[in-house]
């Protein structure tokens, strides 16, 4: 063997010994460790994305993208940052062809001043996010893409609202949350940060639904526990069709998370990007596609998903409905499931042929649409032009609210028990399944929601085991700013204007639904096909492969030190050696 078969040996032996596949974790909640890769990466795991009609802001789109699910409060002293490895989007396809037309995403990065002389978050009380006792910061940058074209910087250096560590070290977070808040021009308004997780269920459906005999229900399992956050709020023109929010007001929603498909322990990654988590409507990952999909789901972009059989067949003949009637004697409803199609694959309309007779959050509905580029593929999709409630109802268009889930996704949605009874046939009859009435028994967050921008409650600081149950009810702030009128196209790239109005306000009466604006550019794929497990880890050598890498480097360290043969000048002004 020799000199360099040994080094390449050593290092095929390396790197089979010690790349293992990563993309999507095991199963719990709205999109909580939802595929049995992407929990083993929380800082990647989409949690829950909302989208609705800005209550206090009626021609704006609010979109809010949650990951890292089960932040406990007390979880030190490295807490919860977002990945600096990693491109957090959200996406918007306005005209149906399941692409995205206008695409945002955000880059983080650190500014870690412990190095070796503490391990503490902070070395004192902080007040500011520049406050020189915060020894652990991120600030990111945001970037979008409109109709395919080259992505531009909107803002960068922001800073992100710290992981809330307690009242000795944060005595007004109030303060912080507002000083993380930032107004654009254009109007814009952004948010990255954590949060109460303003997601509210029992978990326990994963017990056999409830218990077997519904005596399982009414805890809410994620009371007291943070998330991380990144919000945006844009006008209806910079994701409609067109630019018209009258004539093209149906949009659909998803977020993503990418990474360089190879990481390796000392922090270096390459590879190109590749989608490693995903989530459009709540639950559909959990409940509807079965646990050999999850990761393929996770790493598939939503143009392909009406080509997956195996995928459409879950949603045509879902599993719930069976074991609802296995369990509680509940009828599942005949198949094929058209009415979920529409749900969850193409919004609902009349123009596809399903047995919802209503137009409501399908593309197919916008006037400029051209229904032969229309694929179904599964978004949470809103209609922008339906009035914000005054007066919310928790199950949504099932309760007669049209503003509210499956029509975009608001923050009071109780999507738990509106995704139960579609399952169970509401969505078919038009009327609620008695026998599912009280659904999980949890109908709201644990939490107050705030009436203005970023609208999800102040991170918990409670310990979730602690005696009593859930968190004690902390203070929140409104965090409104002045909008300014000037055009996207001129966006600087600067960190914005912060928030400093730190009043108190109330509930919003109600998320609301997303406006027309312009399209973005896909989410990178190069570098691999959709199908395969998206990213891979190079965490360390095999004990016999690092004797051969040993042995390959010995070899090559004793011939650099013989005398080096001849070699061939090269000339630069010609193209062969002389």
């Amino acid at each position: 063997m020799t000199v360099k078969q040994a080094a390449w040996l050593a290092v095929g032996v390396l790197l089979a010994g010690s790349v293992y596949a990563l993309g999507p974790g095991a199963a719990t909640a709205s999109s909580h460790r939802e595929a049995p890769l992407v929990a083993a990466d929380p800082a990647v795991d989409n949690t829950d994305l909302y989208a609705f009609v800005s209550p206090e802001r009626p021609d704006y789109l609010t979109l809010i993208a949650n990951w890292q699910p089960f932040e406990e409060p007390n979880g030190g002293p490295n807490f919860y940052p977002f990945a600096t490895d990693a491109t957090y989007t959200i996406k918007v396809d306005n005209d149906g062809d399941a692409k995205p037309d206008a695409t945002f995403r955000w880059k983080f990065q650190n500014q870690d001043k412990r190095g070796n002389n503490t391990f503490l978050y902070n070395n004192g009380p902080v007040t500011s996010l520049d406050d020189e006792n915060l020894l652990f910061k991120q600030t990111y940058t945001l970037e979008s893409s409109f109709d395919g074209r080259p992505f531009k910087t909107r803002a960068t250096g922001v800073p992100v609202a710290p992981s809330r560590i307690g009242p000795a070290s944060m005595p007004d977070y109030n303060t912080l949350r507002a000083q993380a808040t930032r107004t654009l021009p254009g109007g814009w308004k952004i948010f990255a940060g954590q949060a109460d997780d303003p997601f509210f269920l029992d978990l326990r459906v994963f017990d056999l639904l409830y218990g077997g005999d519904l005596s399982e229900t009414g805890q809410d399992t994620l009371a007291g526990y943070n998330v991380n956050t990144i919000a945006i709020q844009v006008p209806f023109k910079d994701v409609a069709l067109k630019g018209d929010a009258k004539r093209n007001p149906v949009v659909g929603v998803w977020t993503t998370t990418e990474r360089d498909r190879v990481r390796v322990a000392d922090g270096s990654s390459y590879g190109g990007k590749v989608q490693v988590s995903r989530l459009g409507n709540p639950l559909v990952n959990e409940v509807v596609v079965p646990a050999g999909l999850k990761d393929t789901f996770n790493a598939t972009p939503p143009e392909r998903d009406a080509k997956i059989p195996a995928l459409v067949k879950r949603v045509t003949n879902p599993e719930v409905p069976q074991l609802l009637q296995q369990i509680y004697q509940i009828p599942a409803p005949a198949t094929p499931r058209n009415d979920l199609v529409e749900i969850f694959l193409t919004g609902i309309t009349t123009k596809a042929g399903g047995p919802i007779k209503a137009d409501l959050n399908s593309q197919l509905n916008n006037a400029d649409v051209a229904a032969g580029r229309f694929t179904p593929s599964e978004q949470l999709r809103v209609n922008l032009s339906v009035p914000v409630t005054a007066q919310p109802n928790r199950l949504g268009v099932l309760g007669g609210d049209l503003q509210g889930f499956p029509n975009g996704r608001r923050l009071t949605d109780d999507v738990v028990d509106i995704e139960l009874q579609a399952l169970a046939g509401a969505a078919q009859t038009g009327k609620l399944v008695d026998a599912l009435a009280a659904g999980d028994q949890v109908d709201a967050n644990n939490q107050q929601f705030l009436g203005k921008f970023p609208y999800v409650a102040l991170p918990n600081t409670t310990a979730v085991n602690s005696q009593g149950g859930g968190p004690v009810a902390q203070p929140q702030a409104a965090a409104p700013s002045t909008d300014s009128t000037t055009g996207i196209g001129a966006a600087p790239a600067g960190a914005g204007i912060p928030d400093t109005d730190q009043s108190e306000a109330a509930a919003a009466p109600g998320a609301g639904i997303p406006d027309a604006a312009e399209p973005v550019a896909a989410a990178s794929t190069e570098g691999g096909t959709w199908m395969t497990k998206p990213v891979a880890y190079a965490t360390g050598a095999t004990g016999f492969g690092a004797l051969i890498l040993a042995a390959g480097l010995f070899a090559l360290m004793r011939r650099r030190r013989r005398p080096a043969p001849p070699q061939p000048i090269f000339d630069p002004e010609q193209t062969t050696r002389m």
